[in-house]
Parts: structure tokens; C-alpha cells; sequence
């Protein structure tokens, strides 16, 4: 467990962020609604005011607190390691499909007593392992996309999670305290007031008929095409924080090649110096200065060579402007020319323009929404332009200098 606590008010208002603003798309939890919450060991002081606030706005718990992992106490590794195939393709379905069914939220606190510690494992065994999975994130994604589920994901800064981002802990969570607007009178006023900016953003680009749009800059060149009921969505806490304007693509128009300058955190490895390649939609080609079979075993997951999200972020709006080792942050950093970023694998189906409950899997296909067991974002903080081209021939420049111009 971690030795640095937050102030109890900073934990107060973190826990009364993702209650009673995060879930339900913005509004927070009804009286009588379950809420998931799924957090380690080392996040307990967080953890216990996210209880209590549950409680308060007459909520229920559903708890999966968790373990930390140790050097000593590594569970995780030893599974990999020592696992058959069966039991890594082991699943308790009538409890998975249960918690699905029985949730109405989830909250997942991301926090790591000891980084790395999957340092060395193979690869593909993870990959394999979220594979069996993906039924049940499926319900669950079903149900959301019914506007019957909600979840957030929020950050605990840790001596180990800091390290690795070469801060101290102080300023770790500096950055978590201004990111999530904790250091306000009342950051879930603040929230909702961003949340009215972003839709603004949004409004104005929904409304534009972009067929494709391409990324150009030093280290890259990349198109990206949209289907015809792809919408840009953002806020809505999802994320906290989250900053970034995005959209599913139709990952059959993906041409071109993008390089990433940001280091990615996943399974526990550390990949830097990525590099893509793509034809008709498939990754073609990957390369990494670091840790290069992880991602290439990530790839080869079944339809992880497919793009599932394009992202752009205003250095203007995010909060956050260091490096933070965590893809939460990392995905919405800000600087000098804020971030743009791609994730391989699955597509968000909440965007799509429509009622995404009535679509059927063909015509998911049939659109070009890519479906994976995998959706992992590989960021850039380097200046790009993106030029949006609209059905009528038009052209208009939506991204530039790390800021939105639409």
C-alpha cells in the first residue's frame, strides 16, 4: 500500500466526482443502482470515500477489492507462468454474466503498488487471456450501448507509479489533483461547465460531413477514413479526466504510416519508439526500439492489427502536462501541442449516429466497426495538421498547433 495519502479533502471531492458526476453519462447515480467498483489494495483511502459516497446518494455496492501486488505476493505473474491452457482460458461465466447483468456502474481505480511486474511474462499468454473475456465485455458493452450501464476509470498516484515517471510523488499528484479539477470549490460544478465546452466542439463537428480525414506532420502520414454514422463524442465521464474529442473509424480506409514519441505502458511492459504501417486498413508492418515483441503479439490478437479509435487533444483544455507512465493521462496530455493518438483493436460503438442498441453484428461489419478483445492507445505529443475532407469536396483544417479550428 502506498506510504503518501491525499489530503481527506481532495479524497472527498475525488470520490464525489465519479459518483456523482462520472456515472450516468454526467449525472451521477440514482437511488436504489448498483455500482461496481473494482479497486486494488494500495488505493484503499480512495476506495473507502467512493464506499461512502455510494452509500449517500443511495446507491449499493458491489466490491472487488483487490490485492496488492508485491514483490513476495506477485499473483498475476505466478498465474502466467505456471497456468495451463485450460486454465487460462478458465472463466466463471455464470458470475462474469452476473455481475453484468446485476451492475448498473462501474468504477475501476487504476493503481499499481509495483510497477512492472509482468515484466518477462510471455506476451501472448495476456493476450490470450483477454480474449476469453470478450464475451462479457460484449454484454456488458450491449448494455451500455441500451444507455442501461456506466463506468469511469480514475487514477491512484503511488511511490512506484511516480518513480516510474520519473516525479515525485507530490508532483504525481499534483497533476492528478489539477487534471481532475480536485484543487476547486466545487470540481463537479467545474466538470459539468467543461463537459458544456466540449459540446460545443462537438455540435460544430457532427455537423460537418467528413468522409476522411488525413494526419500530416514530420512523423506522419495517415488517412483515416469515417463511416457514414461515425460521430465525434468526448466528456461524458468516461475517463476522469478525460479532455480528448474522438471516433471509431471505419478501419478499412486506414492508409499511410504514424510514428508514436510517447513511450506505451501495457502488460506490464514498457514499449518505446513504435512505428506503423498500414494498407487497406491492416497493419502491415510494426516496429519498436523497446520491448517489440509485446507489441507485435498485441497485433496478432485477433483483429488488433485493425484501427479502433482516431483521437485528438487541445493543449487549451487538458490539465495535464507531464508524462505520467499511465495511458488514462497519457491518452489526454496536454503541452504545447496537445496529443493525437490512434488505438488498435476494438471501436466504440457509442459512435455511432443512432440507436447503437438496434444495429446488428453484420451491419457493425458491414461499417467497418472493428471488434477485438484488444483496444490499445499509442499516443504522439508532436505537431501535427489534420485536414477533415467533407463529401461535398470541400476541405477544412480541423487540427492544428495542438488546437481544434472548427
Amino acid at each position: 500500500m502506498s506510504l503518501y495519502k491525499p489530503s481527506q479533502k481532495v479524497l472527498e471531492k475525488y470520490a464525489n466526482v465519479l459518483v456523482n458526476f462520472a456515472l450516468g453519462g454526467g449525472t451521477g447515480i440514482k437511488k436504489g443502482e448498483t455500482v461496481r467498483v473494482v479497486c486494488p489494495e494500495s488505493a484503499k483511502p480512495l476506495y473507502f470515500e467512493i464506499y461512502k459516497a455510494v452509500i449517500k446518494a443511495g446507491g449499493n455496492i458491489m466490491s472487488a477489492f483487490m490485492p496488492d501486488t508485491t514483490k513476495e505476493y506477485n499473483f498475476e505473474k505466478f498465474f502466467y507462468e505456471n497456468a495451463s491452457d485450460e486454465q487460462i482460458s478458465f472463466v466463471p461465466k455464470n458470475f462474469q454474466t452476473g455481475m453484468v447483468k446485476d451492475s448498473d456502474h462501474q468504477i475501476f481505480i487504476l493503481s499499481d503498488s509495483v510497477v512492472g511486474a509482468l515484466k518477462g511474462v510471455d506476451s501472448s499468454k495476456m493476450m490470450k487471456r483477454g480474449e476469453v473475456f470478450k464475451p462479457y465485455m460484449d454484454l456488458r458493452n450491449k448494455k451500455e450501448n441500451a444507455g442501461k450501464f456506466t463506468w469511469t476509470l480514475a487514477l491512484y498516484g503511488t511511490e512506484a507509479m511516480a518513480k516510474e515517471a520519473g516525479l515525485s510523488i507530490k508532483d504525481y499528484w499534483d497533476q492528478i489533483i489539477k487534471a481532475c479539477y480536485l484543487n476547486d470549490k466545487n470540481p463537479v460544478l467545474k466538470w459539468k461547465e467543461f463537459q458544456k465546452q466540449i459540446d460545443g466542439y462537438l455540435d460544430r463537428i457532427n455537423k460537418m460531413d467528413i468522409e476522411k480525414v488525413h494526419v500530416k506532420g514530420t512523423d506522419v502520414d495517415l488517412w483515416i477514413k469515417l463511416t457514414p454514422k461515425s460521430k465525434w463524442i468526448g466528456g461524458t465521464g468516461r475517463n476522469i479526466p478525460s479532455f480528448e474529442i474522438f471516433t471509431s473509424p471505419d478501419w478499412r480506409g486506414t492508409e499511410g504510416w504514424i510514428k508514436f514519441n510517447q513511450p506505451l505502458y501495457l502488460y506490464g511492459n514498457v514499449m518505446k519508439g513504435i512505428e506503423l504501417w498500414f494498407e487497406k486498413g491492416i497493419v502491415v508492418k510494426s516496429k519498436a526500439t523497446q520491448n517489440e515483441k509485446v507489441i507485435k503479439d498485441m497485433i496478432s490478437t485477433k483483429n488488433a492489427d485493425k484501427v479502433g479509435e482516431f483521437s485528438m487533444t487541445d493543449s487549451r483544455f487538458s490539465k495535464i502536462t507531464k508524462f505520467m507512465a499511465n495511458i488514462l493521462y497519457d491518452e489526454n496530455v496536454g503541452g504545447k501541442f496537445g496529443n493525437t493518438h490512434i488505438a488498435l483493436g476494438n471501436a466504440y460503438k457509442t459512435c455511432y449516429k443512432g440507436d447503437s442498441s438496434k444495429v446488428t453484428s453484420k451491419q457493425w461489419d458491414k461499417l467497418g466497426y472493428n471488434e477485438s478483445s484488444v483496444h490499445t492507445d499509442i499516443i504522439s505529443t508532436t505537431n501535427r495538421t489534420i485536414t477533415a475532407y467533407l463529401k461535398d469536396g470541400k476541405t477544412k483544417i480541423i487540427y492544428e498547433k495542438g488546437k481544434y479550428c472548427f
